[in-house]
């Protein structure tokens, strides 16, 4: 891609997933002068945005761009230029068989999910490159970092990571979707960015718990900086480098998720430490918390790799064991005493593998 000269003019882009954020990046891209499509899986989300400009769902309150279309056909993504997958983790590779023979060579496809797949224990590039064989690795990218959709869809300042293998492909969706607003930074390190933005999620459910139980910011700092501790651990061993948990899809998800009442999996986290069922909680939040999933297959790669996450593992506790999350404090605390310089990371650093 790099041989190829950048359109900075307005290009076809097709959104797929009418949640909060895919609605907020398609209105950003209708807003930024380019032909967007959403495809919305509901006729009255599609009818909605398409006659109100609004999507009340998910993003109450906002006016998306008029020049926003909406539809449920996933043949939309024929003769896109950049096709955005904004779907949750368990949909991931359904929706990419819905649109592989739809999908033209020359599209640039990134996606913004923050999961990973239960049962494979993939990252959802890997996914995408599973359904999508012909797509060539240099023409994938992923969009990531702290960013709730309520405040993007607003205009509110907020950057984010573009991570690829192909420093063409950052740079394409880098100028597809930047503004005044919105701050795009590229990054090469596909491994750490996909996993940075999954594996907060986990610790977001904890610091919610803390929360719930009244703990106080005292225990939120500890889990968050003991939590960011198990998501480098388990990044590196799986490929990561260790300096991308420095940045934008590391400490700054990590900051924005476990302390805004925007965030799903802090909310569900603050309904559990508050006694709530892990049911009703999810019933209550309304929309994908990718933090449970996230917890279970993270902490399979971490015996996996032998990886240690105590956090996440009394996090699993609680939400797959029944444990309460008073006691599963109580263990947490209860741990052999150790340093906190107990290990050493050899730093590794991420390179484009195509220009």
């Amino acid at each position: 891609m790099g041989d190829e000269q950048r359109n900075l003019d307005r290009r076809t882009v097709t959104v797929i997933g009418a949640g909060s954020f895919g609605s907020a990046l398609a209105s950003v891209a209708a807003a930024n002068g380019h032909s967007v499509t959403l495809v919305a899986r509901r006729q009255d989300v599609v009818d909605e945005i398409n006659t109100a400009h609004r999507n009340e769902r998910y993003l109450p309150g906002v006016n998306l761009d008029p020049h926003l279309v909406a539809t449920t056909g996933h043949d939309a993504v024929w003769d896109s230029d950049l096709v955005l997958l904004a779907v949750p983790s368990h949909a991931m590779r359904e929706t990419c068989r819905r649109i592989h023979t739809s999908l033209t060579p020359r599209a640039v496809v990134v996606h913004a999910t923050k999961g990973l797949e239960t049962g494979s224990r993939l990252r959802m590039s890997d996914v995408i490159f599973q359904e999508l064989p012909e797509l060539e690795r240099r023409r994938l990218a992923i969009l990531t970092g702290p960013s709730h959709a309520e405040e993007v869809s607003r205009g509110m300042p907020t950057t984010l990571v573009v991570a690829s293998l192909s420093r063409g492909a950052a740079e394409y969706v880098q100028d597809a979707l930047m503004n005044r607003a919105l701050r795009l930074y590229t990054n090469p390190d596909v491994i750490g960015s996909e996993l940075g933005g999954a594996l907060k999620n986990i610790i977001a459910l904890g610091c919610g718990i803390s929360d719930g139980l009244l703990f106080g910011d005292n225990a939120r700092a500890a889990i968050m900086t003991r939590g960011l501790v198990e998501i480098a651990r388990l990044g590196v061993r799986l490929g990561a480098a260790y300096s991308t948990f420095s940045g934008l899809t590391g400490v700054g998800d990590l900051i924005v998720t476990c302390t805004s009442r925007h965030s799903r999996n802090w909310n569900t986290g603050y309904l559990l430490g508050k006694g709530v069922s892990l049911q009703e909680a999810l019933d209550r939040v309304g929309m994908a918390v990718e933090g449970i999933r996230t917890t279970q297959v993270a902490l399979e790669l971490a015996t996996q790799v032998q990886a240690p996450m105590p956090i996440a593992s009394a996090i699993g506790d609680i939400l797959f064991h029944g444990k309460s999350p008073g006691d599963a404090v109580g263990d947490l605390m209860g741990r052999t005493r150790t340093h906190e310089m107990e290990e050493y990371v050899q730093d590794s650093t991420a390179s484009w593998e195509y220009e």
